[in-house]
Order: structure tokens, then sequence, then C-alpha cells
């Protein structure tokens, strides 16, 4: 992989969940494990989020012991760290010319402020009009919900996703938390959902988009990703 290829992974700048006093923010390992692949095989990534600046990390993805080798990566590596703790804004004026990739990590901040930025919104559909490839794991297809093909139709209808899955929300004792139900609302929007067991690896790649199921298909998804931008770069 060259050491050219550039990917920007936008966060979600939300630490609350809604009128829940409950901390949220960016799962970690959604984070950690993708930002790892890609740069382990050569990419340049850059840190951006909603508004810009410190990102909040949900305090259920770090543990006092036993994290995921990534998350622990992550955490002593003081150039990462300062990447998000100095996030770069997303606006109508972020140019994404130079990325191959634009990656979604989840948690469950991402479904206050990923749906209502119109500005990412705006980023992910030039994003997609300039065949680049578009990426999201676990509640990070919710940046996905707004975001229109060439044609002006929801870049999600007529193609495979994956995503946060209702029964896993549920597990997770959250349905009447969040604001909707990702999979319900992917599947309103004519997306073909695909789903493993809960809580179990799963990622789909159709074309140059990209999703994953859950903090466990972080590797997968970033796996596919790179997977994508090869195949996106040979067809040029």
């Amino acid at each position: 992989m060259s050491a050219t290829l550039k990917i920007l992974m936008i966060l979600t700048s939300t630490a609350a969940m809604g009128d829940d006093a409950r901390p949220t923010g960016v799962w970690f390992e959604e984070l950690s494990t993708p930002y790892y692949a890609f740069v382990d095989a050569g990419a340049e990534v850059e840190i951006a989020s909603i508004q810009g600046g410190p990102v909040p990390i949900d305090p259920h993805s770090i543990r006092a012991s036993g994290n995921p080798p990534s998350v622990s990566r992550f955490l002593a590596d003081e150039a990462a760290m300062r990447k998000l703790a100095t996030s770069t804004r997303i606006d109508g004026r972020f140019a994404v010319d130079g990325y191959s990739a634009v990656f979604l990590p989840g948690g469950h901040g991402t479904m206050w402020d990923l749906p209502a930025s119109t500005d990412l919104a705006g980023l992910l559909s030039r994003a997609w009009a300039q065949g680049k490839v578009l990426a999201a794991v676990c509640h990070g297809p919710a940046g996905l919900l707004n975001v229109k093909d060439v044609d002006g139709r929801p870049l999600v209808a007529g193609r495979h996703v994956a995503a946060f899955t209702n029964t896993e929300e549920e597990a997770a004792g959250l349905p009447r938390t969040v604001p909707f139900l990702l999979e319900t609302r992917l599947r309103e929007l004519g997306a073909v959902h695909e789903r493993g067991p809960d809580f179990a690896p799963f990622a789909r790649r159709d074309g140059r988009l990209v999703t994953g199921q859950n903090p466990a298909s972080s590797e997968a998804a970033a796996r596919l990703t790179l997977e994508a931008v090869g195949a996106a770069a040979a067809a040029r």
C-alpha cells in the first residue's frame, strides 16, 4: 500500500445520550482498530469530527485492564492521542480531494450528531461522486443516512449494508434511549440490510461502500476498506 494513501476518519462530537445523562462518544475499538489497520498498511490517517477539537470517548469502551491491543496501542501513542485531542472540524469548506476513503467509527454518540450534520452529508455525497470509498462500522452508518448518490437518491438504497442491529440495541438496553433504531432506518431508506450473529464479526462490501455490524467487525471493515480502495484505484 502506497505511503501516499490518505484516509479520513470522521468521529462523533456527542458526549451524552440526548436527554439521558449517561456519557457516550466514539467506541474506542472502532477508532483504534481501523486506525492501525490503515497506518500499518502505509496510509496517512487524519482525524476529524463534527465539532472539531477533543473527541469524546465512550468511557465504557476503555477498561482498567484487558483492552483490545489496538486500544492499548492508541492510548500509548502520543501522536495518535494528539490527533484525537485536536480533531479538525467538518464544515462546508472541508475538501475531500486528497483522500481515497472516508471511515466513520461508531459509538452511540454518532446517532445524534452524524445524521443531523448537513456538512457531513454534503462532504460524503461529494466524496462518493468523486469515486472515494465510504466506510462505517457499528453506529457509524448513521452518518450515511442523508448521503445522496450521483442521481440524488439515498446512497444506501438498494445497496448491501451492515450496521448495529435492533437485537444488539435491545441487548444493550438502549432502544428507548437512542433517537431511532439504525437497522430500521436503513431498511426504510431501501438498504439491503445484512447481519451476522449478535456481537460477532460481520462486515459487508458493496463496491465502494463498506459497512460493519458492531465493534467486533472493526478489523474486517478496515480490511474491506483497503480492498475497496485498491479496487477503485485499479479501475481508474
